[in-house]
């Protein structure tokens, strides 16, 4: 039986070990923090709970096709049920637009501020599919590692229909000119830690995965997947370690991997694979000077505020978010000066409105996310900057007419970027490893196999397919098909 070593026990580390596991290898996880899953983790804060990490899951179907392929039922692990108002965005101008399914719904909201822009929605949202079902035919389920693949006439061909050189941005004022839609769409950007102005028009797909597929929430919490996950992982014999801390790659002279050294010894297996920021990995493992990286720009990182109040607001949906009424000056801030606007884009999540006992009766669990600039030194997050961008987030959504009163706030928790490079060792604090803004880096993103080290795979959000909750799960399915092909 072969040996497989697993660090991280994210999703794409756990997505792995239950595929591997299945089809009969040895797998351990080892995980240096006290609980699983990466950078999804929940807090439990008396009657309040919140998620930290994604919260919104779109594609389904890849985490059905995970349990599916173990002879399991996904509902027995876990409880998906629809979010139909989708995301609800306002708008500096006092617009809000309900993003969602429905289209003729979406397509009236729109037309009340822009008729024009109404008109050319359908196109943009078929225009979106297309795009969406080239990267599912040729990117997704495929991994690039060898030069064949990535050469093939059928993949070049459909990379050239993907408009690769074209921005997510330009794309998006092909169908639209009123700043409310352009700033609704460029922000899928962020989704991969990018800015619109640079990152590939491929992105716009997620308009359809949200638009036509639809959002879905988790009944517990998105925690619950990490916990249905385990669960899984567990019946099929995976050994889930936490509190181990993978120190170095233990490396024969054949400049192969035979196992790792860690805080309680060293631990010997036929494949490692690394569910860990891949930059992080090159800086430590290997002892690489960061300066050999220093020409790979880090996503943006985020800022999160947790807030438990007796307050409930009723022009606040599942999904949040609010718009300053210049978007474009933020990714100028965050990735050229290296700063958090004034007046930043806030993301709020209050599942209590899906799942009221997730807060104490008549309150609500908040969880504020602003775009922030990874990290240039551990001095970047003072106790003074922290006041400052919660005084100004609060400030801001008084001028949407959302009114957060001190009075009634029972829990307050902050995340900074340092918080999420110390939790989770990502590097530089970012939230996706990687960001989209250039060419190679969106599209030739860090392989799932190791070039110089044989049999030392990598998945997670900094490695192909990308980041995203389904992209990282899909990471851990693509690596374990590889090497159960490999050694059948």
């Amino acid at each position: 039986m072969k040996k497989i070593i697993i660090v991280g026990a994210g999703l794409g580390g756990l997505s792995c070990a239950i595929r591997l596991a299945y089809h009969g290898f040895s797998v351990t996880v080892m995980e240096k923090q006290s609980t699983i899953g990466g950078k999804l983790q929940q807090v439990t804060a008396g009657e309040y709970q919140f998620d930290l990490g994604p919260s919104t899951i779109t594609m389904r179907h890849i985490f059905e096709e995970l349990f599916t392929a173990c002879d399991r039922n996904i509902e027995d692990y876990v409880s998906f049920y629809p979010i139909a108002t989708g995301t609800r965005n306002f708008f500096s101008d006092g617009q809000v637009v309900d993003f969602n399914t429905d289209q003729a719904s979406v397509t009236a909201q729109i037309a009340t501020y822009s008729p024009e822009d109404a008109q050319n929605y359908h196109s943009f949202l078929r225009e979106a599919s297309r795009l969406y079902t080239i990267a599912e035919r040729s990117f997704f389920k495929k991994l690039m590692y060898s030069t064949k693949a990535k050469l093939s006439t059928k993949l070049l061909t459909d990379f050239l229909r993907i408009k690769p050189h074209k921005t997510l941005h330009q794309l998006t004022r092909q169908f639209f000119r009123h700043p409310n839609t352009l700033a609704m769409f460029d922000r899928y950007a962020t989704y991969v830690g990018s800015s619109p102005y640079q990152a590939p028009a491929i992105f716009a797909m997620m308009a359809h995965l949200e638009g036509r597929q639809g959002i879905y929430g988790m009944k517990g919490g998105t925690y619950a997947l990490v916990q249905g996950l385990e669960k899984l992982a567990l019946e099929l014999g995976v050994s889930i370690q936490t509190n181990v801390e993978v120190k170095q790659l233990l490396i024969n002279e054949n400049r192969q991997t035979i196992g790792v050294a860690t805080n309680v010894g060293e631990f010997f297996a036929d494949d490692v694979i690394a569910n860990a920021d891949a930059l992080t990995v090159q800086t430590t493992w290997f002892n690489r000077p960061e300066r050999q990286i220093n020409n790979v720009e880090p996503s943006l990182s985020g800022f999160t505020i947790l807030l438990g109040t007796q307050q409930k607001f009723a022009n606040l949906s599942h999904h949040n978010v609010f718009f300053p009424s210049n978007y474009q000056a933020e990714f100028e801030a965050i990735f050229k000066e290296k700063c958090v606007l004034p007046t930043p884009t806030i993301y709020i999540c209050n599942s209590s409105v899906s799942e009221p006992t997730r807060a104490k009766p008549d309150a609500s669990n908040l969880f504020m996310l602003i775009n922030a600039p990874y990290m240039k030194n551990q001095a970047d997050w003072s106790e003074e900057q922290i006041i400052y961008i919660r005084s100004r987030v609060f400030t801001q959504l008084q001028s949407f007419g959302l009114q957060l009163d001190e009075a009634t706030i029972d829990y307050e928790e902050y995340m900074t970027p340092a918080d999420i490079a110390a939790r989770t060792g990502a590097y530089k604090g970012t939230i996706y490893g990687m960001s989209s803004n250039y060419f190679k880096q969106a599209f030739f993103r860090m392989p799932n196999k190791d070039r110089s080290i044989d049999h030392l795979y990598y998945v997670g959000g900094s490695t192909h397919p990308g980041g995203g909750t389904p992209m990282v799960t899909l990471s851990g399915m693509l690596v374990a098909d590889d090497i159960i092909e490999r050694y059948r």
